[in-house]
This record gives structure tokens, C-alpha cells and sequence, in this order.
């Protein structure tokens, strides 16, 4: 009966985590109440009965980003607190732009999974999956279309010298980013020396100068 009683548990939770994902509506729509001090998994919702057009529309994705940074691109996300119609319904959509030679440095989203769409100029996208860690990487042109698995570390890098702008749609109302270097480099309070030595094989100079690029 012990063994029974493991096997059923197991398979419960497979079925829970292969249906895992953002709430499902159980109404038309949930509009989110930014101004809500109750904090539940998600966003709370206000009265149906005060919806308005506004709470399903949002202006500004014709516009280009800063990519005046360190990286030279910049992401414009869309996402449920930006739009909150989208609450509940799983779904949100960024604009991303780059610099000549800009980079959307290595990151994961630990929500959703990315279908990003070439607008202008041509990109070098890639992902890396998990061990045995395979790299798939494309250069994408303008109409093309490249998938980022959920979870999984991928980037995209302007190889033209013109800017070039994405869009991309994600599975989740609120798909998170983990970009790699300011985590590892730049976590407050930071990761001790002595754990990146280890990991990188590098000596503290080195760490500490990252560090410095993060802080």
C-alpha cells in the first residue's frame, strides 16, 4: 500500500508540474488593482463593474527605446502592472531594441517561455540548454521568427551596423528576467568571493573586477 500511495504522490505532482503555469480566468477578465495592499500570487482584481477600455490598452510600443547604456539595448515590456487586462490571461508582449552591435545580454525567464519576431535589422540569437548544456543559436533577418524554451539562458545580438528592433510574446502576464552577469556579479548583498573563485576558476582580482562592473 506504501509503495502505492508513493506512486500516486509521484504522478500527482508530474501532473502539477507539466499544468504549471499563470492562473487560469475563471471570469471573462480579471482587470488587476495596482492600488491594492493585499498581496496574493498574481494581482488582485477590482470590480468587474469599474473596468474600463483603458484597463485593456496600452500606447507606446512604436516608440524606440534608450539603448544608451552599457549594452545598447533597451527592452520595453508590456506586462500585466503595465496593462492591467492582462491579469490573469498568461500572456504579455515586450519591444526590444539595440544599437548598432547592442546585445540583450545572456538572461532567462523563469516564467515564460519567448517567441521573439524580427522587425528591423538582422540579429544572432541563441539558447544554451540544460546539462548537457547545447547551444542553438540563428541569425535571424527582418519577418523571422526564433523560439526561447521557458527557463532556459538565451540572448540576441545586433550583428548590423543600423539599429534593429524585436518583438517579442510570452506565455505569462509576468515572465521575470534573470540576466546572468548583474546576478552573479551584481546580487545585493553580493555573492562571496570565495563561492566565484570556486565556480569560475579565476583569481580574486579578477572577481573583484567584475564586480566593479556591476556594482
Amino acid at each position: 500500500m506504501a509503495s502505492g500511495a508513493l506512486v500516486i504522490a509521484i504522478l500527482a505532482l508530474a501532473f502539477a508540474e507539466a499544468f504549471a503555469g499563470d492562473p487560469k480566468p475563471l471570469q471573462d477578465f480579471c482587470v488587476a488593482d495596482l492600488k491594492s495592499p493585499v498581496f496574493v500570487n498574481g494581482l488582485v482584481c477590482k470590480d468587474p463593474k469599474l473596468a474600463m477600455p483603458e484597463d485593456f490598452f496600452f500606447s507606446g510600443l512604436d516608440k524606440p527605446g534608450n539603448t544608451n547604456n552599457r549594452v545598447g539595448s533597451n527592452v520595453t515590456l508590456v506586462n500585466a502592472a503595465m496593462l492591467p487586462g492582462l491579469n490573469t490571461l498568461g500572456v504579455s508582449i515586450a519591444r526590444i531594441d539595440y544599437a548598432p552591435y547592442g546585445l540583450n545580454p545572456p538572461h532567462t525567464h523563469p516564467r515564460a517561455t519567448e517567441i521573439l519576431t524580427v522587425i528591423e535589422g538582422s540579429l544572432y540569437v541563441g539558447f544554451v540548454t540544460s546539462n548537457p548544456n547545447k547551444f542553438f543559436a540563428k541569425t535571424l533577418h527582418k519577418g523571422d521568427v526564433f523560439v526561447f524554451p521557458q527557463g532556459l539562458i538565451h540572448f540576441q545580438f545586433n550583428v548590423g551596423d543600423i539599429n534593429a528592433v524585436a518583438m517579442s510574446g510570452f506565455n505569462s502576464q509576468n515572465p521575470g528576467v534573470i540576466t546572468i552577469a548583474d546576478a552573479v556579479f551584481g546580487s545585493k548583498p553580493p555573492i562571496s568571493d570565495d563561492v566565484l573563485m570556486k565556480a569560475f576558476q579565476v583569481g580574486k582580482e579578477i572577481i573583484e573586477e567584475l564586480k566593479a562592473q556591476f556594482k
